[in-house]
């Protein structure tokens, strides 16, 4: 690495996610074009400080590593630098350790820093630059829950891995004549529930952006047996709220990281099975949604992120986070990004084209200009409808 060059660092933070490494090839590629080193730092933040941990990137050893899923420089969601524990609330970073991370900086010659991750991670980036440091962020996320960009790279991946397992999921059901419950990523939104159940062709999708309850949900069922179609396919987001409110997780909240969600998919696969005596199966997609390479729109989207990032550090512009408007490359204030969860808009245009399609929501809506009304429907079922649900959250 030469010393007579300006150098730019690079970060990814957080949760791993398709793109990483094609962000990682366009800033190589680009800042190396300019006149650039770049400087890798490992395992997110924490190879800012104490110890420093970095390694030299360069055109060689970042060859072939835009179709790789995960990221080279490895990552990390919890820690020193861990910046949210909620949708919204704040931790404020030791001053010592800013102080760390700013002689890091000053030693290395840094002319700035580009830091990938979501909204936890770039709530850190955002404390960077209050501080005082030459900062700019790109989106990652799969849950695309990041407002200001219209797409964050790594969600389409994960789309078209929950679509390929709802593809797979339709034959076994139809086989069968089950119910096939299937729990998706995403968090607080619903984004990869509403893509992929588009895409999959799924009867019933849940999210948390829209209230839904088990007898517009058992409804749908019961419409599709009584139309001489015994299977039925339910997607779900793993951050959707049950009926009375309950969200399901996997664990207590811990104080430096936030909540971990899941296992939703197992208690409406057991309500539904309960009521209706319906053979139901639950498929919980995990970190396969996360995991392999990136899609072709993953892999165009990450390396444009990566390339206008340099182009940001260039013009001094720290401080903001790249974003995609299409079909322009576009630039926010990174507290623009993280102060607010994008989420689905229960009226937009997506979920009308579903519910013109004949999905289900798990609401009123979905099913209130149905030609075959809940009671009739239910009439010979009715025994079978006794609510099961509380004894699944005690």
């Amino acid at each position: 690495m030469s010393s007579d060059k300006k150098r730019i660092g690079i970060l990814t933070s957080g949760g791993d996610c398709p793109g990483l490494n094609a962000v990682i090839r366009g800033v190589v590629k680009s800042a190396n074009g300019l006149g650039y080193d770049v400087v890798g730092f490992l395992q997110g933040y924490e190879g800012l400080a104490d110890p420093v941990r970095y390694v030299p990137l360069n055109n060689k050893n970042t060859s072939g590593i835009l179709t790789q899923g995960g990221t080279i420089l490895g990552s990390t969601n919890k820690g020193r630098f861990a910046a949210t524990v909620g949708v919204s609330d704040r931790l404020d970073l030791d001053p010592e350790l800013l102080a760390a991370v700013q002689v890091t900086y000053e030693q290395l010659g840094l002319s700035g820093l580009i830091c990938i991750g979501g909204d936890g991670s770039l709530a850190v980036a955002q404390q960077f630059h209050e501080y005082g440091l030459p900062v700019i962020g790109v989106p990652k996320t799969i849950d695309n829950d990041l407002s200001a960009t219209a797409f964050t790279f790594g969600f389409d991946s994960a789309v078209a891995c929950a679509t390929d397992a709802l593809d797979r999921l339709h034959t076994t059901a139809a086989s069968h004549g089950r119910v096939m419950v299937l729990e998706v990523m995403g968090r607080h939104a619903g984004w990869i529930a509403l893509h992929s159940g588009i895409a999959g062709g799924a009867h019933v999708i849940l999210i948390p952006e829209i209230d839904w309850n088990f007898d517009d949900v058992c409804h749908k069922i019961l419409e599709r047996q009584n139309l001489g179609k015994p299977s039925t396919l339910i997607v779900v987001a793993e951050g959707a709220e049950m009926p009375g409110g309950e969200m399901i997780t996997v664990e207590r909240r811990q104080e430096d990281r936030q909540v971990r969600l899941g296992g939703i998919g197992n208690v409406v696969a057991a309500e539904i099975e309960a009521r209706l005596h319906r053979e139901t199966r639950t498929a919980v997609l995990g970190h396969l949604q996360r995991g392999g390479g990136p899609t072709t729109f993953d892999r165009v989207l990450a390396t444009q992120f990566g390339a206008h990032a340099v182009r940001l550090v260039i013009e001094g512009r720290f401080g903001e986070m790249i974003c995609y408007n299409p079909p322009h490359m576009d630039s926010v204030p990174i507290i623009e990004a993280v102060n607010q969860l994008s989420t689905v808009n229960a009226n937009g245009s997506a979920v009308q084209a579903a519910r013109a399609l004949g999905v289900s929501f798990g609401d009123h809506a979905s099913t209130e200009s149905s030609a075959t009304t809940w009671a009739e429907s239910t009439e010979e079922h009715e025994e079978f409808c006794e609510p099961a649900v509380e004894e699944m959250l005690v």
